[in-house]
């Protein structure tokens, strides 16, 4: 029977049964056919799991298969050999087997005479990984192989089992970037063959190979994810968004097409994935509401099998982009149960971020602070890192703070001073300088003199202040410097896009509690926000609207 006449009818067996029968009754057969048999009957009794029947391997077909393939190895054929080799692999033959030593060993003679194609040295590198894992030292063999040949016409399949042996083989990709250049030129006119998996496999490698410079390559991956989205595994779709983010990637039609994919299938998604979903969307500030109501339902559903990291990267997105959903009683109620229950079992740093983000949206954990604030628990926080640095301090400081302003009626224990930062950090509320620029402007042409405001002012309360009027009883600015008569003081918050979530009107948390802390505080907040001003054209425009915002009862005093 001819080679194309076999393959035609051993597709269509449908059993190992059928199989073993269907090759009994030939006379003789190459081992590219032998070969093929094998890689079929993986097809059947192989899935996720392993081998579904293992008396598959008893069968006397197969062993006589076996026993042909151990003794006749260097007779075979380079792909009757390595497509033996991967379907033996695949049906878990023993690894220390004398079959499985003689085709690995006929394998390494040929690949160190120079004998294995493009092709041949995938499938060899393809089968080592699976073997020996990342520590064989034939891996870089075959690299150095791979440098040799012609990779233009490589396959996708091949593309991506190079990658693979180069992730485990290369540090940092440096000795073999001319390699890795090629192979990403050549990857990026396959893009749009590439299966989701292929996909995620290439962008991860991009990854723990530190490809930074292959913009365009990456670029195209997230593009071609998209349309993936709905048929990633939880493992692709997690190597997909860790791309995203290591790369620094927006594209809009991705995070839209997770909106489409989440809250359908968060149901069946492992609590990892859902996890680094809320962290993708935390890190590149993307409220999503679709994503977060689906998100804080199954919090409600599943709280008690998430683990304390889980828990954490539910929660703090939603402090963290200023979003309580609709379902915020019952979500932060089953919070509350889990803590009581589990408190002990979380790291100190991840409880510290979960509780400050509670209050972020005011929701005040004022059961859980006299552990917060205990010296045995700032004790554990300085000696796991990154310590009591100022971020931490600072989160210490506004926990304080919170319960001091809205929660008079907390009597537990208190912040130590040595533990309070002077001010808070401004990891994403540094003022927009142009805008900034703009604002200053335009209340000078308001208010004639530039000593009737003062910019970033520091306060007693650790926050800082972007633009500070003062007023004395009868409602006239005083110069700021005076510290005498002042009756009230108006805080500008100059609000770039940067202390809004991305797309959004919607603040970030980390402002949205300045504000409230500094009208607690005394101060009558007047917000400027990017999207009221971007469109005004010149400084008289700028004047009035500032006039009407800050002074609505006094409209006139600058003419």
């Amino acid at each position: 029977m001819n080679e194309q006449l076999f393959f035609k009818k051993l597709n269509n067996l449908c059993t190992s049964k059928e199989i073993f029968y269907f090759l009994s009754s030939l006379e003789v057969m190459s081992d590219t056919m032998a070969s093929g048999a094998l890689q079929r009957i993986c097809e059947i009794e192989v899935d996720d799991n392993g081998l579904r029947n293992p008396g598959v391997l008893e069968n006397e077909v197969f062993r006589a298969l076996c026993f042909q393939f151990e003794f006749e190895s260097s007779k075979l054929s380079n792909t009757g050999l390595l497509n033996a080799l991967q379907a033996l692999i695949k049906l878990r033959i023993d690894p220390q087997s004398t079959l499985m030593a003689s085709l690995v060993s006929e394998s390494e003679e040929r690949l160190g005479k120079g004998q294995l194609t493009a092709e041949h040295l995938c499938a060899l590198g393809e089968s080592l990984l699976e073997l020996e894992g990342p520590s064989c030292a034939t891996l870089e063999q075959i690299v150095n192989h791979m440098q040799e040949k012609d990779i233009e016409r490589w396959s996708p399949r091949e593309i991506v089992v190079v990658y693979k042996i180069l992730q485990v083989t290369v540090r940092e990709g440096k000795q073999c970037q001319n390699l890795l250049n090629r192979l990403n030129s050549v990857t990026l006119r396959t893009v749009s063959q590439l299966s989701p998996n292929f996909a995620s496999v290439i962008l991860n490698s991009l990854v723990v190979l530190h490809q930074t410079r292959a913009v365009p390559l990456v670029t195209a991956l997230c593009k071609h994810s998209v349309k993936h989205v709905p048929y990633f595994t939880d493992h692709e779709l997690v190597n997909v968004l860790e791309a995203f983010l290591y790369f620094g990637q927006k594209v809009q039609s991705f995070t839209e097409a997770l909106e489409r994919h989440v809250p359908k299938s968060i149901l069946t998604m492992h609590p990892q994935t859902v996890s680094r979903v809320m962290q993708y969307c935390c890190k590149k500030m993307i409220l999503s509401k679709p994503i977060f109501d689906a998100v804080a339902e199954r919090f409600i559903s599943d709280a008690d099998r998430l683990t304390t990291d889980q828990i954490a990267a539910y929660i703090i997105p939603f402090g963290t982009l200023n979003y309580p959903p609709p379902s915020a009683s019952s979500l932060f109620r089953k919070l509350e149960t889990v803590l009581h229950t589990r408190l002990r079992h979380f790291q100190p740093h991840t409880l510290l971020n979960l509780l400050h983000s509670c209050v972020l949206i005011q929701r005040y954990p004022v059961n859980f602070l006299p552990k917060i604030f205990s010296p045995y628990f700032l004790q554990k926080l300085q000696a796991q890192p990154p310590g009591l640095n100022r971020v931490v301090m600072s989160q210490l400081t506004q926990l304080f703070l919170t319960v001091t302003l809205e929660c008079p009626f907390y009597e537990g224990p208190k912040l130590l001073s040595k533990y309070q930062v002077k001010a808070f950090p401004t990891l994403h509320s540094s003022p927009d300088v142009h805008l900034f620029k703009r604002v200053k402007t335009g209340l000078l042409y308001l208010l004639k003199k530039r000593i009737y405001f003062a910019s970033e002012v520091s306060t007693p309360y650790f926050y800082v202040v972007d633009i500070e009027i003062k007023l004395d009883e009868e409602g006239f600015v005083l110069p700021a410097a005076q510290l005498e008569e002042v009756h009230r003081r108006i805080a500008l918050c100059v609000d770039g896009q940067n202390r809004f979530c991305a797309h959004s009107h919607n603040l970030l948390g980390e402002e949205a509690i300045k504000q409230r802390h500094l009208q607690l505080l005394g101060y009558e907040v007047v917000q400027i926000p990017f999207f009221e001003i971007e469109n005004i054209q010149n400084t008289r425009k700028m004047a009035d609207y500032l006039h009407k915002k800050i002074f609505p009862s006094t409209y006139g005093l600058s003419e």
